[in-house]
């Protein structure tokens, strides 16, 4: 039985894959704003600057670490297509690495095959905007450093560090190794890998941490949690209006700058809860790692005064390494952030213009969405703490508890 699921998985993966392929060549035309103005516009622009051994420090919509780079110039390395097509190619490529990831974690039949399914069923749930960003890219190499976390620390601590240089975020998979000699040889080489990265990225090209001003820079943006106060707001008479601002479409007037300010308080809060259940926790289970990885982004996604539609890419991703990987807990969450998925796409693109409008449609719809998001959010977060941080007089377990006996994945 598992193994005609998984048959029939790689013939959903085809097919699907083919219509969003479809979606941003332009094929079949979807209704509501072009997913694909920004590769053919913005990204090429980037690539064009990137090729000359600088970055595009004058701009202020580049907002990415100095690895970043590398996902940009990627379609380059398929010469014989244009830019945009050739980006689209390397999504592609990047969404069938983490399809082979799963599908070569559940081979032996010793695991669950829901999360293959959900990244399967997932991703087209989310829409087109998947091949039109580089979040997938940056998604396939936080699921191989997960799922090389149990045998593998170092090399799961490597590909973590090479992960947040691409897009930040990963560096949160580090919240929950275990304590002890995995946690070190992780944690360790991830510092040197950035360092060592870091270091190479700003000799060889000007300008590799100009991202870090123009992130401070950003503002409310219009499909954030925060965002709802406004988009309510233009019903009782708050006077603002929406405006592309640094990269995305932003609330602009009275108010927004202080709900920014609150936003990043936020992800302060947050990222000190995260501290707390980190020398709080005392029971570390085989599924720790990785639902600890889960709640952590959900939180920064949360909180983040941008919930761009290609961030669901990521929890999608995380969702299924943690399915994969047999956990219970996480999977009320993680059917919440699925639900999320299409309301994302409606969101953005088909009614992104009822969004920015702040009709009824447009707020209805982001509303459920966010609301989704807040409150897997909680339960994740709930979950995680009531089922890891030991009661008075619990004992604690090893730093090091024993390797399961299964083979190892990425073992190469």
């Amino acid at each position: 039985m598992a193994g005609r699921g998984l048959r029939l998985s790689v013939a959903v993966w085809a097919v699907t894959r083919a219509v969003l392929l479809m979606c941003v060549l332009r094929v079949w035309v979807m209704p509501g704003s072009d997913v694909s103005v920004d590769i053919e516009v913005i990204y090429q622009g980037w690539y064009g600057v990137l090729r000359t051994g600088t970055f595009p420090y004058d701009d202020v919509t580049w907002q990415y670490p100095p690895a970043a780079a590398l996902a940009v110039l990627a379609p380059g390395l398929l010469p014989f297509l244009d830019y945009a097509p050739a980006f689209f190619v390397v999504c592609f490529l990047a969404d069938a690495a983490v399809y082979a990831l799963l599908l070569y974690a559940v081979r032996d039949g010793r695991r669950p095959a829901a999360g293959v399914w959900a990244w399967v069923a997932g991703v087209p749930l989310l829409g087109p905007i998947v091949y039109a960003r580089y979040d997938v890219m940056v998604t396939a190499v936080a699921v191989a450093a997960l799922l090389a976390a149990r045998r593998r620390a170092r090399l799961s601590g490597a590909l973590t560090a090479f992960g947040a240089l691409l897009k930040v975020w990963p560096v949160l998979l580090l919240v929950g190794t275990p304590r002890g000699t995995r946690t070190r040889a992780a944690w360790g080489t991830a510092a040197a890998t950035a360092a060592v990265l870091g270091l190479l990225f700003a000799a060889a090209m000007p300008g590799a941490l100009a991202f870090l001003t123009f992130q401070r820079d950003r503002g409310t943006e219009v499909e954030s949690l925060g965002s709802l106060v406004f988009h309510l707001g233009r019903h009782a008479g708050w006077h603002g209006h929406a405006r592309l601002h640094y990269g995305s479409v932003e609330f602009l007037g009275p108010y927004v700058h202080t709900m920014s300010r609150l936003a990043l308080v936020l992800s302060v809060l947050a990222f000190a809860w995260l501290l707390l259940w980190r020398v709080r926790a005392r029971r570390f289970t085989a599924c720790t790692p990785y639902e600890a990885a889960f709640a952590a982004v959900l939180l920064f996604t949360t909180t983040s005064r941008v919930i761009s539609p290609q961030y669901v890419v990521w929890l999608l991703g995380l969702a299924a390494v943690c399915l994969t990987m047999g956990t219970t807990r996480q999977r009320l969450p993680i059917a919440l952030v699925l639900l999320a998925a299409p309301l994302t796409q409606l969101e953005f693109p088909i009614w992104f213009s009822h969004v920015v409008a702040s009709d009824k449609l447009g707020v209805a719809t982001l509303t459920l969405r966010n609301g989704l998001l807040v409150v897997a959010t909680l339960i994740s977060c709930a979950r995680l703490w009531r089922e890891t941080v030991s009661l008075p007089g619990a004992p604690d377990t090893p730093d090091d508890p024993p390797a399961e006996k299964e083979p190892a994945l990425l073992a190469g």
